[in-house]
């Protein structure tokens, strides 16, 4: 055998594997690809026909054709009060329940950050209102809620206070529904950031005899803070899309959310160019919120 049937040989030996398989590349774009077509096809077009149809004055009702207005559709519900007063009523909801969900959340965390009996058990049991239906908690709050009988009132001894028919009430109920449902989630990421902060610090500040409420505001708070501002950016975005379990608990105007609001707008009053320009300035606002809690978290990791 010569020395170039020898090196033939090896030169097809190693070409062999890679011309039985698909190389690394390929299997990359077999996967990518579809996904990036699927984002496309489902979430990327739709925004852009939206975004069209928001300087049109068009019902989908209708078989009229769309007419172009331009930014009219944007003046008018940024003129229109009671807008505005759904922004209210969305950023009061938005502040009582993030707000709740974070005190809720990182106080159980901050519980369970020690050794207890059955703590996995516990843990799983406090996540499972997170892994719930949102319609489903709805109607569960709801019967919770109910004057003749619901467990609240007689557990508070209220006696028929209708939660959710009172004006100044109902928002507050939807909001502690929706803590009960996401202060969990919040609970897990405060456990993830707790059981990451270093046991030497604790024992330096237990050696140097420092007090529960500095240990706390020195360590504990500022080294779980990016975690929490993590959870307050999902929430706060979260809330403000908030539909479910507004709807179905109370219909009222204290409670018309923006996105109840949006409902109507788009599939009762078939206001269809109007509701796409109202859908883009929420998504304006949320991203303009979102930026902000960003920066902050940034500036919280620099320190």
């Amino acid at each position: 055998m010569t020395i170039n049937s020898l090196a033939t040989g090896q030169v097809e030996t190693a070409r062999a594997p890679r011309s039985r398989g698909m190389s690394d590349l390929a299997i990359r774009n077999l996967f990518i690809i579809p996904t990036i077509a699927f984002l496309i096809l489902f979430n990327i077009f739709p925004l852009i026909y939206s975004l069209g149809y928001s300087f049109t004055d068009f019902r989908a009702s209708t078989n009229e054709p769309a007419r172009f207005v331009g930014l009219q559709n944007y003046r008018d519900l940024l003129s229109d009060p009671f807008i505005w007063q759904n922004f209210t009523i969305t950023a009061k909801y938005v502040i009582i329940s993030v707000t709740g969900q974070v005190v809720v959340g990182f106080g159980v965390a901050l519980l369970l950050n020690r050794p207890i009996p059955l703590k996995g058990l516990l843990t799983t049991l406090l996540l499972l209102p997170m892994m719930l239906s949102m319609a489903v908690v709805g109607l569960f709050w709801k019967l919770l809620y109910d004057p003749s009988f619901g467990i609240i009132n007689y557990a508070f001894g209220l006696g028929n206070f209708e939660w959710l028919a009172n004006p100044r009430m109902a928002l507050y109920a939807i909001a502690i529904a929706d803590i009960w449902m996401w202060a969990p989630f919040v609970m897990l990421l405060s456990l993830a950031g707790l059981s990451a902060v270093p046991k030497h610090l604790y024992e330096a500040a237990a050696i140097d005899r420092a007090g529960p409420l500095y240990t706390f505001f020195r360590i504990t708070l500022p080294l779980v803070a990016p975690i929490l501002m993590i959870a307050i950016i999902f929430r706060t975005m979260e809330a403000f899309k908030t539909f479910d379990i507004a709807y179905i608990l109370a219909s009222q105007p204290t409670t018309e959310v923006i996105s109840i609001r949006l409902y109507k707008m788009a599939f009762q009053q078939w206001q269809t160019g109007v509701s796409s320009a109202f859908a883009y300035i929420v998504l304006i606002m949320v991203l303009a919120i979102t930026n902000i809690y960003v920066k902050y978290l940034n500036k919280v990791k620099e320190r």
